[in-house]
Order: C-alpha cells, then sequence, then structure tokens
C-alpha cells in the first residue's frame, strides 16, 4: 500500500474546497409568500373591529340612577342605529334617535324604593324631574363614552397583541378601533334626531302600551321636544313600577277622541277579545271596520257577529267583498252599529263619518270583469257624498271604503279616509291632501292564516282624532303575533307637520 504524502492530501482537500465555493448558487425559493398590504389592511381592520366588539360587551356598560331608576347604558354593534330601551317584564321601547354603526341600549333594571317612593309621597316633586333626568342622562352618557373609548381601545389591542404578537401592531389596532368609534359618534351626532321620543315603537305586554307609549294630546301639544319627553318617559315607567305592582289605569287627555281602526276579521273569533282589550285598554271612543268581517257572507255565519253588541264603543262599518247584504241587514238590526253604504253619513262619537260598501261580493276570491271601473265609480259615488256634506255644512270627518282603489277617488273630498282588503297596513298622503289609512287584517287572515310559511299577525291602529279640530294628531300601529304567537309591538306615528 502506498502511503500519500501529507503535503499531498492538504492540496487535494484545498482543490476540492475551491471547486464546491465555485458553484453557482442556485436562488432560495419562498414556500410562503408574503402577504400583501390590502390583505395585511384588511386582517388589521378585522382584529380591530372584533376586539372593539369583545371590549364592549365585556366592560363597555356604565351603571346610571336616571331619576328614580337604576339603568345601564351599553353601546351595541348594529347595522341601523338607534336607542332601544328595555323595560323588564314590561317589554321594550325602540327609538330611531340616529343613524349610526352602533345602538345605545338602556336597561331599567329597578327603580330606587327611596326615590320612588318619595315621587309618590309628594307628586309635585314630579315638576322638576326634567331636569333631574336631563342631568343624569348626560353625566351617563359622558361616562359611557370614555368607558366605550377604554373598552373599545382595550379590546382591539389584546386581541391585536394575541394574534400579532407584535407592539406596534397591537397598537395600531387599538388605534384604528379608537378612530371607528370616533366616526361612529360623528355619524350618531350628525343623524341625532330629538324627536324620535315622539314616535316610539313598543314591543311587549300589550297592557302596557298605553302608558308607556303616552298619550297623543300630550305629545303634540304640551311638551317641547326631547327632554321633556324623556322626562315623561321616565315618569310613565315610575308608575308603572309603582311600589304596589299595579299597573295604573290609562288616562287619556279628554280632549282626544280616540278611534281603533279594524278591518277583514275574517270569521276570526279570537278579534273580538282583541277588540274588547284594545277598547278598554285605550279606552276607545269608537271602532270603524272597513269590511270583510266574514268570509263567505253566509246566514249561518250571523251569529259569529253578536259579540259586536258588547264590546262597550259605537261600532261604524261597511261593507267588504266577503260580506253579504244578509250580514249587511243582521247589523243594521244592531243598536251600537252603525252601518254606512251608499254615501251614507252619520255623526258617531262627535265624529262625522261617510262610507260606501264595496259593490262587488266575491268570498271565492275570484275575479269579476271590470273589476277596477266598479271600484272607482263607487269611489266616485261616495266623493260626490262627500261634496253634497260639505255643501250642506256637515263636513265629513273620515271617510271609510273597503277598496283602497275606491278609497283613493276621495282625494281632497275629506282630510282622512280608511280601507282594507290588502291585509297589511300601509299609509299615503294623496295628491290633493287626503291621507288614506290602510288597515291590515285584524283577523291575521282568518282561516287563511296557515296557508303561508308563517302565520299572518294580527294589525290594528288606534288614531288620535282632536276633539276640537277634528284632525289627526298621532296613530299607533298595533301588530300581534298570528295565529300561535304571543308578540305585541306598538309604532307612534305623527302627521307631517302642516298635513291633515
Amino acid at each position: 500500500m502506498v502511503r500519500v504524502p501529507v503535503a499531498v492530501r492538504k492540496t487535494r482537500h484545498a482543490l476540492r474546497r475551491s471547486r464546491r465555493t465555485a458553484r453557482p448558487q442556485l436562488p432560495v425559493l419562498e414556500l410562503t409568500p408574503r402577504p400583501r398590504p390590502w390583505a395585511r389592511g384588511l386582517g388589521l381592520v378585522a382584529v380591530g373591529v372584533l376586539g372593539a366588539w369583545l371590549g364592549l360587551l365585556i366592560v363597555g356598560n356604565v351603571r346610571v340612577p336616571v331619576g328614580p331608576m337604576n339603568t345601564t347604558m351599553t353601546l351595541r354593534p348594529s347595522l341601523t342605529g338607534g336607542t332601544k330601551i328595555n323595560i323588564s317584564p314590561l317589554g321594550a321601547l325602540q327609538l330611531d334617535s340616529h343613524h349610526a354603526p352602533v345602538r345605545l341600549d338602556v336597561n331599567v333594571d329597578q327603580l330606587d324604593p327611596v326615590r320612588s317612593q318619595a315621587l309618590v309621597d309628594h307628586p309635585e316633586r314630579l315638576t322638576g324631574l326634567q331636569d333631574e333626568v336631563s342631568r343624569d342622562v348626560e353625566h351617563g352618557t359622558l361616562d359611557l363614552a370614555l368607558r366605550s373609548c377604554v373598552a373599545v381601545v382595550s379590546g382591539a389591542t389584546a386581541l391585536g397583541l394575541a394574534v400579532y404578537r407584535r407592539p406596534r401592531r397591537a397598537l395600531a389596532a387599538g388605534g384604528l378601533a379608537l378612530t371607528l368609534l370616533g366616526a361612529s359618534g360623528a355619524s350618531a351626532y350628525a343623524t341625532w334626531n330629538p324627536e324620535s321620543v315622539l314616535e316610539p315603537k313598543f314591543s311587549g305586554l300589550l297592557s302596557s302600551a298605553p302608558s308607556l307609549v303616552g298619550n297623543a294630546r300630550s305629545i303634540v301639544t304640551d311638551f317641547d321636544v326631547y327632554q321633556k319627553e324623556l322626562a315623561r318617559l321616565v315618569t310613565n315607567v315610575t308608575k308603572l313600577y309603582d311600589v304596589t305592582s299595579t299597573l295604573p289605569a290609562y288616562q287619556p287627555d279628554p280632549n282626544t277622541i280616540r278611534v281603533l281602526h279594524v278591518s277583514d276579521i275574517h270569521l276570526n273569533p279570537a278579534s273580538w277579545k282583541i277588540i274588547g282589550s284594545l277598547v278598554e285598554q285605550y279606552e276607545v271612543n269608537v271602532i270603524v271596520d272597513s269590511g270583510d268581517t266574514m268570509d263567505h257572507g253566509t246566514a249561518a255565519e250571523n251569529g259569529f257577529l253578536d259579540p259586536i253588541a258588547d264590546l262597550g264603543a259605537p261600532y261604524v262599518w261597511v261593507r267588504g267583498n266577503h260580506d253579504s247584504l244578509t250580514t249587511q241587514r243582521y247589523l243594521e238590526r244592531m243598536k251600537n252599529v252603525h252601518v254606512l253604504d251608499d254615501g251614507d253619513a252619520e255623526t258617531v262619537a262627535g265624529l262625522r263619518f261617510a262610507g260606501i260598501g264595496d259593490p262587488q261580493f266575491t268570498p271565492d276570491r275570484s275575479t269579476v270583469p271590470g273589476a277596477a271601473a266598479t271600484q272607482e265609480l263607487a269611489g266616485d259615488r261616495l266623493a260626490a257624498a262627500l261634496r253634497a256634506q260639505r255643501s250642506a255644512g256637515t263636513p265629513v270627518d273620515l271617510a271609510v271604503a273597503h277598496e283602497p282603489s275606491a278609497a283613493r277617488r276621495v282625494d281632497g273630498e275629506v282630510p282622512m279616509v280608511l280601507a282594507g282588503h290588502l291585509h297589511h297596513e300601509e299609509t299615503e298622503l294623496l295628491k290633493k291632501g287626503t291621507r288614506l289609512r290602510v288597515e291590515g287584517s285584524t283577523g291575521g287572515s282568518g282561516l287563511r292564516a296557515v296557508e303561508g310559511k308563517y302565520p299572518d299577525p294580527i294589525e290594528a291602529s288606534i288614531l288620535y282624532m282632536d276633539r276640537a279640530t277634528h284632525r289627526l294628531q298621532a296613530w299607533d300601529e298595533i301588530k300581534l303575533g298570528g295565529l300561535g304567537l304571543t308578540t305585541a309591538e306598538v309604532s307612534r306615528h305623527l302627521p307631517e307637520k302642516n298635513q291633515p
């Protein structure tokens, strides 16, 4: 075996190393590409929004005493904004107070026994409740704003730190959340509507609605807008949470005439109990039924109408396309029923009514040739009757027809016309100034309630009419859950300024 000298071996190793270092280096490929700037930005926004939301949920609420009540105020993310006042167990009031991606939730937790008893014992203190409530709400709102800022910054920063594990990214998420909250606050301030307290939407126990929503007369004429209305709301809730735990009787202004508008009962026996309850709760002066009380108009159905005699208020009625002349004659024999047909006019509960029955009888929902023209002719006859009443010095306050197409023909002849037939509520101000009010189905569409995926709601309205001018002050839309449901909603609406 020949031994290679050490010097030669070292030379060989040196040559090998030189060859390896001389080889061209191939570029290293990145297996995970770096995210693009817009993707990083979207991720940061998502972390900021989610963290802010979590922060508001965990620490973004304050306990605030408002008058005699202990409340909790909270900001919540929302697509529509507004204010929600939860008055457990009575229900909730929703106010269209602002448009922003945040909603103000106010939970009425309880009454303070000492403060509420002081109001009960010294009712004269109610006069100063307005200023007290305004101060409480102002302080509570400021406290909530500061706490919400801390909550969104803390939540977004903490989540950013957990996701990115970099302090700079975490602080960027917190700053972004604070910016979004500031923008939301600016949007709420720019769209703030103080008159939203005049048109609340109530959902909950129907028996509580009159006291919580309030009296139309006082809403329209007796208060300045926001602060006094807020005090009135607190006063009403205080009365409802009286130490005796009994609900007070609703006491509407005596200068207001309350009209209950119902329609399309369609042989639903539950409707009479609902109407009777509304008459009692709102102390209704007169009921107006715009037709389709029956389903087929047969003599065998006439017994269904007997509860009308015990509803506790006069009943104004016009014939619908499901009501026959047999139905009409049966109702004409009831003492408290006022049947209007062919332009008949009567004064009931201080208001002048005129109406016309539907010229068609189609209980099978069939389509009659020339139906539209027939309805227009009926509307023209009603319009002529309204002109005759005005010429005779007895102008009509409310006209009634079953079909909206007939009702539209009296535009300009009467301040307001009531109709039904469509099975949903709507209000339209016609070109010549007449307000058309279409009622939904107070019978929840009767036997047809189960035809769709969900049962049709039971709908009715309370119209507040000024006793002196006979003009509409406000109206409440009442919507109850249909067959098998127990929900109740009451929405307050005011006419446009300078409108009938």
